[in-house]
């Protein structure tokens, strides 16, 4: 089974995967992670790949794809994989379609985690890390028992600068402009199971649960 799971900034992803691979024994794969593993452990495809990040230049997506490929291929991956937000464009989706062929595997659903963009703002924004221990705080959904104090150790809580209004709008409109087009791509191709990500962790599990259990 090979599950893509799209989500703008704030939909809750992170959460969503732990639970998702934990539940239906899959493998969580960020390109991220892979790319650096990869540039790490000095593979063919690794040199190449910091060969462009050593000039400062974004790897090309069809080196990504083939990266994923590899990583898809190994003997962990048999029981099936969920690729945490990849693609992010139609390029790179149209690249994977093309080498999942060489190692025997299709896409089988595509989880689109769907937010409301003044629910993400208010998600992003009231976020809060504590200065000194770095533990985590929601002004609304997990509010310290005394303002801008850390429950656990009485340090200040900060505002990071990506979670600033400004950025977390900027942060939205670029997954607007690449993942809008990759929505109506996989649309198309009836892979695509839109889930209403406003509900709370285990109402969007649950819907997950039940797609998941239809294939």
């Amino acid at each position: 089974m090979l599950i893509i799971l799209l989500g703008p900034p704030g939909a809750g992803k992170g959460t969503q995967a732990e639970m998702i691979v934990q539940n239906h024994n899959l493998v969580y794969i960020s390109t991220g992670d892979i790319l650096r593993k990869a540039v790490r452990e000095e593979t063919e495809l690794g040199r190449k790949a910091r060969e462009y990040m050593d000039q400062g230049q974004l790897v090309p997506d069809n080196l990504v794809v083939e990266i994923v490929r590899d990583r898809l291929g190994e003997p962990d991956c048999a029981n099936g994989s969920l690729l945490d937000g990849f693609p992010r464009t139609v390029d790179q989706a149209v690249f994977l379609e093309q080498v999942l062929p060489d190692i025997n595997m299709q896409i089988d659903r595509v989880l689109l985690i769907d937010v409301d963009e003044e629910e993400l703002i208010e998600r992003l924004t009231g976020r809060r890390v504590c200065s000194d221990c770095g533990a985590n705080y929601h002004l609304k959904y997990k509010a310290p028992k005394v303002r801008n104090v850390c429950d656990q150790c009485g340090g200040d809580l900060y505002q990071r600068d990506d979670d600033s209004l400004s950025t977390v709008k900027e942060r939205l409109e670029v997954y607007k402009k690449q993942t809008e087009p990759l929505v109506e791509f996989y649309n198309k191709k009836e892979l695509l199971s839109p889930i209403d990500g406003n509900q709370d962790i285990d109402g969007v599990y649950d819907q997950i649960k039940t797609i998941l259990g239809d294939l």
